[in-house]
């Protein structure tokens, strides 16, 4: 008895090894929040409340993961909308596996590379019709509530459609988007100026805002599963007519008509149209992807692949597993300089190989490879920031030879998001990062309520041999990358956050804090964060600072003149909260659920019961 009591004391000595107890890094911002019976962190209170009602009347993850999202598109609209996109990770628990929903758009298909070049655009702007793809959000929403949810398109729209029609109140983000876009929808997009500028003005404070175009097309996709119903169709044949009357229907002739007859002004200088066409929206669907995933300390990390810049994640993990990171202690200079150096690597990969694998061949073995990341780690000089930019050899590691390798080609050195986690009593998880089809870039669609994404502005049409080359049907490689955790196979934690090429950054310092420094929740969302901006930008202009650091308040001025004098430009930003992060963590052994959500913006809400 007493050896069994011995193993078990050691046990438990070796896990508190493993996983440190939960410590606050600092004065916490919001309790963290916890709860045993299901629990939603999201970018807008009210969407969070509609989330946790879904799950209070016994829908799954997946069901309160759809209407949060729905609720979002019009609570947030100035973030995200249902014209753009919602890249997904899943945990179904009954699978006991993670899935990785490609909610992203796709180009036209009866455009290619020629086209612009032939028309002098170099690069595609971040606004107008151009870059428009075809909208992902209603497939990709309809896919995951098919397959894995519950409850009908009807069930999980309702908050969205009450939300529309009969308006939330307008708060203080949202109404500073309506007003640094108050011109252009003046000027140029009468549309908007009609939804955004209620009686001629910017709605005040407070100000019930209601948008009844969009109320209206939501209201189209419930009747066309209510129609189905009645005529004797399943629930899963009901659902097809929802994404049907979207793609098939005359939601689709209505955006190809708009987009094909009206030009808009965009950042060429030019007045363009649309290219998108009644085929493309015909023949698109979402993909179900494979999840690229490492091992780090314990816990097995997921990601979406090389359609989106997740795998800058995991790789960064790699290499920062060549160090002995509690020794450097959370946030020092040494910290914080290998950290940094570490992301400049792993983004030069991104930027050498990451692309649509449909279209370009990608070495994933190479890149997720432990040994190569103990080969990029060796570049680390621990007393100087290095100013170059430098992808590896990833092929040398791969499982099989490239057909054809691309060849280097940097670029010259040169906010819209939002988040949704959804956990529920039974381990199911949902991670999600929905964006693009905001209100500031591009007009409202008269009689639909909403406007096409510009994620298409992350296509490269300069050069034909980039992994990012535009081409018929291709999907953008996206920021958009949500992560989820598993350990020993069982959930563990979801998180993410808005902010374009920094996402993967501050999410991976937020991880970093609960396994490697044991913080809870909401202490490691509140730590302050750095991110480098020595790559180039996915998104127009693809600006590249070199040796820029962004830094939060709160690391001490001695560790940031240390850094300054390792070579790092430090920027220290004005605000203490520049990420979005919502997170959940899991505990599969007690089912407690831990929530988190970022003060960054005026509106992030975490629930749980």
């Amino acid at each position: 008895m007493r050896r069994c009591r011995w193993i078990s004391v050691v046990l438990a000595l070796f896990v508190l090894a493993a996983f440190p107890a939960a410590t606050q890094a600092s004065d916490l911002t919001r309790p963290t929040i916890m709860g045993t019976n299901g629990m939603v962190s999201c970018g807008h209170w009210l969407a969070t409340e509609i989330g946790v009602e879904m799950l209070k009347r016994g829908g799954n993850a997946f069901d309160a993961g759809v209407a949060t999202v729905l609720a979002q598109s019009v609570l947030e609209f100035d973030l995200f909308g249902i014209g753009g996109e919602v890249p997904t990770l899943l945990y179904v628990a009954k699978d006991k596996k993670v899935y990785s929903v490609d909610g992203n758009m796709a180009a036209p298909k009866g455009v290619d590379i020629d086209w612009f070049q032939k028309n002098g655009i170099m690069m595609i702007p971040g606004d107008g019709l151009l870059p428009a793809g075809v909208p992902a959000v209603v497939d990709a929403l309809v896919f995951m509530l098919d397959k894995w949810g519950t409850k009908s398109f009807a069930e999980v729209a309702a908050g969205a459609v009450r939300l529309a029609d009969k308006g939330f109140p307008m708060y203080h983000s949202f109404r500073n988007n309506i007003i640094a876009t108050e011109k252009r929808f003046r000027e140029e997009w009468p549309g908007s100026a009609a939804v955004f500028l209620p009686d001629g003005k910017v709605p005040n404070f407070g100000q019930i805002f209601v948008q009844k175009d969009l109320a209206n097309t939501l209201k189209k996709l419930v009747e066309a599963e209510t129609k189905a119903k009645k005529a004797g169709k399943n629930r899963s044949a009901a659902l097809k007519a929802v994404r049907d009357r979207f793609y098939k229907g005359d939601i689709a002739e209505a955006i190809v008509k708009f987009q094909k007859e009206n030009a808009f002004k965009d950042a060429t200088g030019e007045k363009h149209t649309g290219l998108l066409t009644l085929e493309d929206f015909h023949t698109y669907s979402v993909k179900l992807r494979e999840p690229w995933m490492v091992t780090y300390r314990g816990v097995e990390v997921y990601k979406h692949g090389p359609w989106s810049q997740g795998p800058v994640f995991l790789q960064t993990l790699n290499i920062l597993e060549q160090f002995d990171l509690p020794a450097l202690k959370h946030n020092s200079a040494d910290y914080i300089h290998v950290w940094i150096e570490a992301a400049k690597l792993a983004h030069a990969d991104r930027h050498q190989y990451y692309g649509d694998p449909d279209f370009v061949e990608v070495p994933k073995v190479g890149l997720l490879s432990k040994e190569y990341a103990k080969e990029r780690a060796k570049l680390i000089d621990m007393t100087k920031a290095s100013p170059d930019f430098v992808p590896g050899d990833a092929w040398k590691y791969n499982d099989k030879p490239a057909t054809k390798k691309l060849g280097f080609y940097p670029r010259e050195w040169t906010e819209g998001t939002t988040g949704t986690r959804v956990i529920d009593r039974n381990g199911n998880m949902f991670s999600g990062t929905p964006s693009g089809g905001w209100f500031t870039t591009s007009p409202v669609i008269p009689g639909l309520g909403f406007v096409l994404g510009t994620r298409g502005q992350m296509f490269d049409v300069d050069k034909k041999d980039s992994p990012r080359a535009f081409a018929p049907g291709k999907r953008p490689t996206t920021t958009l990358t949500p992560t989820l955790v598993l350990k020993d196979g069982k959930p563990f934690a979801i998180l993410g956050t808005p902010g374009g090429d920094d996402q993967d950054q501050v999410t991976n310092q937020s991880l970093l804090n609960l396994v490697v420094f044991g913080m809870e929740v909401q202490s490691a969302i509140d730590a302050p964060k750095v991110v480098t901006k020595h790559y180039p930008s996915m998104f127009f202009p693809h600006e590249a600072l070199p040796l820029l650091m962004n830094v939060n308040p709160g690391i001490p001025e001695d560790v940031l003149n240390d850094l300054r004098g390792r070579g790092h430009k430090v920027n220290v930003l004005k605000g203490r909260f520049t990420d979005a992060t919502t997170m959940i963590m899991y505990n599969s052994e007690t089912g407690v659920m831990s929530g988190g959500a970022s003060p960054a913006r005026d509106k992030q809400y975490v629930i749980g019961w």
